[in-house]
C-alpha cells in the first residue's frame, strides 16, 4: 500500500488539529532530533490486535545503523518541549518508506504523518511506501498498486538526489492555507 502524497486526504477533524498545532507556538515538528526515542517508542507501544512487536531489538539496532548513515529519519511531534508522537521512515535517494508510528497525545502521530506528508510535497516525492494495508491509511488516501510499479517507482526514486531532511513551518503550506502575518 502507497500514499501518493498528492491524494492525502485532510479529514475536517485532522484539518482542525494541523491549525490549532500550527498556530500554537509551544508545537513543532521536529526531524531526527530524537531518532532513538521515536524508534524505541515505535517498538513499546501496544497496538490493537497485536501481540508484541517486529521491533525487536536486532532491527532497533539496524535502523539505528540506518539512521547514522543518512538513510533512515524519524519525523517527530513536540508539544511544550516533549516528544508526544512521531514516525520513522526509511529514505532511499527520493524513495521514501514508512516504518512505524506512535503516539502518547491524541493524533500526535497523524500530526508526524501530515508533517511527512508537506515534506515530501515540497520536495517533489510522489509516494510513501506504507507497508501495511490498513482501512486507516486507506481512509487517508493510500492504495495498493502493482507490484512492478512499486519496484519501477523505487529503482527510479533511488537514483535521484535524496530530499533535505528538515521541516520548516511553511511546509503546512501544502495542505493548510497559508497563515495571516502576525502584527
Amino acid at each position: 500500500m502507497v500514499l501518493k502524497v498528492a491524494q492525502f486526504r485532510l479529514h475536517r477533524s485532522l484539518r482542525k488539529t494541523l491549525s490549532k498545532f500550527r498556530s500554537n507556538p509551544n508545537c513543532e515538528v521536529r526531524i531526527d532530533f530524537a531518532f532513538d526515542r521515536v524508534i524505541r517508542a515505535c517498538s513499546s507501544i501496544s497496538r490493537d490486535g497485536q501481540n508484541g512487536t517486529w521491533i525487536v531489538p536486532d532491527m532497533v539496532t539496524a535502523y539505528e545503523a540506518l539512521h547514522a548513515q543518512g538513510n533512515a529519519h524519524s519525523v517527530e511531534t513536540w508539544i511544550n518541549g516533549e516528544l508526544v508522537g512521531g514516525l520513522y521512515c526509511v529514505a532511499l535517494g527520493r524513495a521514501v518508506f514508512g516504518e512505524s508510528m506512535f503516539a502518547y497525545a491524541t493524533d500526535a502521530s497523524k500530526v508526524a504523518l501530515a508533517a511527512l506528508v508537506c515534506l515530501c510535497r515540497h520536495q517533489g516525492v510522489e509516494l510513501i511506501d506504507c507497508q501495511q494495508n490498513t482501512e486507516h491509511l486507506a481512509s487517508l488516501g493510500a492504495e495498493e498498486i502493482s507490484r512492478s510499479d512499486f519496484v519501477r517507482y523505487v529503482q527510479h526514486q533511488n537514483t535521484q538526489p535524496p530530499i533535505h531532511w528538515n521541516f520548516k513551518p511553511v511546509y503546512w503550506n501544502e495542505l493548510l492555507p497559508p497563515q495571516a502575518p502576525m502584527a
